[in-house]
């Protein structure tokens, strides 16, 4: 049971943001831009960063949303993002991306620098700056945004399929206008 009332029986982030669209709207607007905006990386890429760190802070909601939008964007699909959640290390993905994937590993386990090795390590298999930043950014607000979510206790969705139809909808309408 939720910490706080919730006007709404929308599970998770989404309850939350229905009940306070002014904070609602920058935090959709930052995800927008690290997940849909400019990058060198895919957008399922990115979803796989976001599910990978939230299931590092074992945030049911938040893993499995975003690892459904990864696979409704990745050839593996489902079995890729189980496979990164559980093993990133051994996971089917290019090197470049596990690389990225163990830096988004570091910020998830303390506020320090990313080691100077991880960093090397990313740039051997092809990570600009740009790379960086991004991997680093997206890892740093999911944890944000976890903690939002589990420190209010927020509620799991019940129904079968909810996942699924939320990866959908965020692959095809975005988090700007989301709740």
């Amino acid at each position: 049971m939720p910490h706080i009332e919730i006007a709404s029986d929308l599970p998770g982030i989404r309850g939350l943001m229905a009940d306070r669209p002014d904070t609602a709207a920058p935090l959709n607007a930052l995800a927008d831009a690290l997940l849909r905006g400019p990058s060198p990386l895919s957008r399922g890429e990115r979803e796989l960063i976001a599910a990978y760190v939230s299931e590092l802070n074992a945030t049911r909601f938040c893993a499995d949303t975003h690892g459904a939008a990864a696979a409704a964007q990745l050839d593996g699909g489902l079995d890729l993002v189980k496979a990164v959640q559980h093993d990133a290390d051994n996971a089917s993905v290019p090197p470049l991306v596990r690389a990225l994937l163990r830096v988004a590993a570091e910020v998830q386990a303390q506020a320090a620098p990313v080691s100077e090795r991880t960093v090397a390590a990313a740039r051997a298999e092809g990570a600009t700056d740009t790379h960086l930043h991004d991997t680093v950014l997206i890892a740093a607000a999911f944890c944000m945004y976890n903690r939002y979510v589990s420190g209010l206790d927020t509620a799991i969705p019940a129904e079968a399929g909810y996942y699924e139809e939320a990866g959908r909808r965020i692959t095809t309408h975005g988090y700007a206008a989301a709740v």
